[in-house]
């Protein structure tokens, strides 16, 4: 049964209707039309917030079968990385990680409206009807890295259980001096949020290394705030499971990149295997990141329309030659879908 379409249909019906009220009129007087009018204005705002309600509704409905259509693969006690697609190809980062010892670990998420996607899917990788994440990484206040961790915060508590929240935020007023509204915003959020969680919350700093079960995490950068744009706040970690290593980078930009370079490029610890490509692959981190990390293959949280620069105001053609010179020999790309990695 396809769901989306009925709705759709439904709904532009009953728009219409409401656009044709005041046409319908019996009194052509100013005043009977002015009551029309706003009757008809009244009546649509309903039926469009009832229709949402209704789509919302259907929306685990919905996922629940594309992601079974999907054939998305239980890796539980399995070390795998499974990288999310956009459910409207637009930009954000949402990433699953499995461990071989049963250990379940998140980085970022998504916008709000991916929450149900998000749910199936974890509900499936885990095959447990409350999936329970160990981990969960919010790389920097951005909507479209953390709004999924929000909801399931906030409102979603009987569908997901997390055990700790692994963060770096600096001030939201900071963000508030500095006309950084979305970062001001976010930072607000999580602070009214966590205050129901505190036990919960590990705020990460650069030199932190530690395991989540045979997971081992390295913290290369936390937030300088001398950097200006909250992008260059992006927590930037290694990942070491399952005999590879994953770079993961948030938004991360050329600021943060070199520093990143400057403190740990006599250490050993920038190669990585795998590399999460930085600001949704277009406008991050400089070629000489990537030059240091060396990947073998690259993740790329972008959609459609960055990776093919659709504006034509992206550096995304750029990114995407450098990472060519390199030879990476595969690239997965979330506008071709959700992607699974098996580390072993």
């Amino acid at each position: 049964m396809k769901i989306r379409p009925i709705i759709s249909t439904l709904l532009v019906f009953v728009l219409l209707f409401a656009l044709a009220v005041p046409a319908l009129a019996a009194a052509p007087g100013q005043a009977a039309l002015a009551a029309s009018a706003d009757f008809g204005t009244r009546f649509k705002d309903f039926f469009t917030k009832l229709f949402d309600r209704i789509k919302a509704r259907f929306a685990p409905i919905q996922y629940f079968f594309e992601v079974k259509k999907a054939h998305v693969p239980n890796t539980m006690h399995k070390n795998a990385i499974h990288m999310l697609k956009s459910v409207q190809d637009t930009i954000g980062d949402s990433f699953i990680i499995t461990t071989e010892d049963g250990k379940v670990i998140v980085v970022d998420g998504g916008f709000q409206f991916e929450t149900d996607y998000f749910i199936q899917y974890l509900k499936a990788v885990t095959g447990q009807k409350k999936p329970r994440i160990d981990a969960w990484f919010l790389s920097h206040p951005h909507t479209d890295h953390v709004e999924v961790f929000n909801e399931v915060a906030e409102h979603r508590t009987k569908q997901v259980t997390f055990d700790k929240v692994l963060l770096h935020y600096v001030p939201a007023e900071l963000y508030a001096s500095r006309s950084q509204e979305e970062g001001r915003q976010m930072v607000s959020a999580f602070d009214r949020i966590s205050k129901a969680f505190p036990q919960k919350v590990q705020i990460l700093n650069t030199g932190d290394v530690f395991n989540i079960g045979k997971a081992k995490i390295t913290v290369l950068y936390t937030a300088d705030t001398s950097l200006i744009d909250v992008n260059e706040h992006s927590v930037i970690f290694r990942m070491d499971l399952g005999g590879k290593s994953v770079m993961f980078t948030g938004d991360a930009q050329v600021g943060a990149g070199n520093q990143t370079i400057a403190q740990w490029a006599d250490s050993g610890l920038l190669k990585c295997d795998i590399c999460k490509m930085a600001h949704h692959g277009q406008d991050g981190v400089d070629k000489n990141f990537y030059e240091a990390v060396a990947p073998e293959i690259c993740l790329w949280p972008t959609p459609s329309w960055v990776w093919n620069n659709v504006n034509g105001n992206l550096k995304t053609p750029e990114v995407r030659g450098w990472i060519e010179e390199l030879g990476v020999r595969e690239n997965y790309v979330a506008k071709d879908g959700s992607h699974v990695l098996y580390l072993d």
